[in-house]
């Protein structure tokens, strides 16, 4: 454990269930869906049609015509959610040392709408014709690269490319460079564009989507429950300021929570399915226990990953119960992507969000399509309806296709204690 303490100072967000922090939590709070009928793209092509979509972006009137022109729809996000982020914070240009200011940024595929357009450009009209533009716009750093331009923020750069996991490593990766002294400030979380032909297509191709409830999408993510048959793909991006402890007190920061634990680990097992019993998952949460001085007592909720694909929510529980013995029965257990869906890269920074507002706010989100259990899911999932809840430590979990798993842990913060 570093003698250095790390709090959550800003939050932003562009998600299908709000374009603003309040809105996001107001609406997961709800158990309101953002899942909607798949629209950017033609839904009749693919088994899947349903889709987390972003509602209302005008990339042209947040960042300018010019900037939205020469970035991707990932990065368009990132660097709107980041500006919320950063005005939220109370961080200024002028107020800080440009150079103890970093920006780690995660996403799963970056720039995939740009690439499917100039691919087609190559195709119809020759490699000549490509966009000077293509590789700054695809490639996955690019948004980290932009948002350090932005806000002038000179510190450690770079991207974190896990899948799913990302966000989640890149705001344990930020943490790291705070306790290690290499920042004061981080400006971190993920970023996701995927509602494209190529990203939709591969994912119905290998089965992974959900395909039963086209005609009522607000259904259809369903993690943890009896009916569930696929994640529901979503578009998004949440970034959060985090900073020490002290250069927070030190300028009368507003603190949402404290991150006083992260976990990271490999199930080194299968590209894609979790190791049985769900045995990498349970080793990142019992690091990140670890990290933060928990004790699984301790622990009041667990914000899931909670797919709504069988293998991981049958191996998640699983995992929840190696790492907390007696107490997986007493702690509360939600997946919030029951309302906004799974947000690929983008979807830990968001769910760590969403925890960090449930310790702030005394409400634990649900999860809002269970009804049935499904077999080997037997905990308490905080079904259908919020639950006031004093809670005071919660872990949040992110699996990503390759065996990547993070858990980071946080707690209600009461003031320098």
């Amino acid at each position: 454990m570093s003698d250095k303490r790390v709090v959550i100072t800003g939050l932003g967000v562009f998600s299908p269930i709000g374009n603003t922090t309040s809105e996001a939590w107001e609406n997961a709070v709800a158990g309101k869906s953002g899942v909607t009928r798949l629209s950017m793209i033609d839904p009749d092509l693919f088994t899947s049609q349903v889709a987390g979509q972003v509602k209302d972006f005008d990339a042209a009137e947040l960042l300018g015509p010019k900037r939205a022109r020469r970035n991707d729809r990932y990065t368009q996000l990132a660097m709107a959610a980041a500006a919320q982020a950063w005005e939220d914070s109370g961080l200024s240009e002028e107020s800080i040392d440009p150079e103890r200011v970093g920006v780690v940024i995660g996403s799963g595929v970056g720039g995939m709408e740009t690439f499917e357009k100039q691919h087609t450009t190559a195709l119809e009209r020759g490699p000549r014709r490509i966009s000077s533009m293509f590789v700054p716009m695809m490639i996955s750093n690019m948004a980290a690269g932009q948002v350090a331009i932005d806000l002038n923020a000179k510190g450690p750069n770079f991207a974190t490319v896990t899948a799913c996991a990302s966000s989640s490593h890149a705001i344990a990766s930020s943490v790291d460079a705070i306790r290690l002294g290499r920042a004061e400030v981080m400006v971190t979380g993920g970023s996701e564009a995927p509602l494209t032909m190529m990203s939709v297509g591969g994912f119905c191709s290998m089965k992974a989507l959900c395909t039963t409830f086209n005609d009522e999408p607000e259904k259809a993510s369903r993690p943890f429950d009896r009916d569930r048959s696929g994640f529901v793909i979503a578009e998004g991006a949440c970034i959060l300021v985090i900073e020490e402890l002290q250069h927070a007190l030190a300028r009368g920061a507003h603190i949402v929570a404290e991150i006083s634990g992260v976990g990271m680990s490999c199930d080194a097992h299968h590209i894609t399915a979790p190791a049985p019993g769900g045995e990498g998952c349970a080793r990142a949460m019992r690091m990140a226990m670890t990290d933060a001085g928990m004790a699984s007592g301790d622990v009041d909720y667990v914000n899931a990953h909670g797919t709504s694909t069988n293998l991981n929510d049958i191996n998640e529980t699983a995992a929840i119960r190696d790492a907390l013995k007696d107490r997986a029965d007493k702690v509360m257990v939600s997946s919030t992507k029951s309302v906004h869906g799974h947000m690929l890269g983008a979807t830990g920074a968001m769910e760590i969000m969403l925890t960090a507002l449930a310790l702030k706010n005394g409400i634990v989100p649900p999860t809002a399509t269970h009804e049935n259990p499904g077999e080997g899911c037997d905990l308490d999932y905080v079904p259908g309806t919020a639950r006031k809840a004093d809670i005071q430590c919660a872990l949040s979990n992110s699996l990503g296709f390759g065996g990547h798993n993070v858990c980071i842990a946080l707690r209600k913060y009461k003031g320098d204690n």
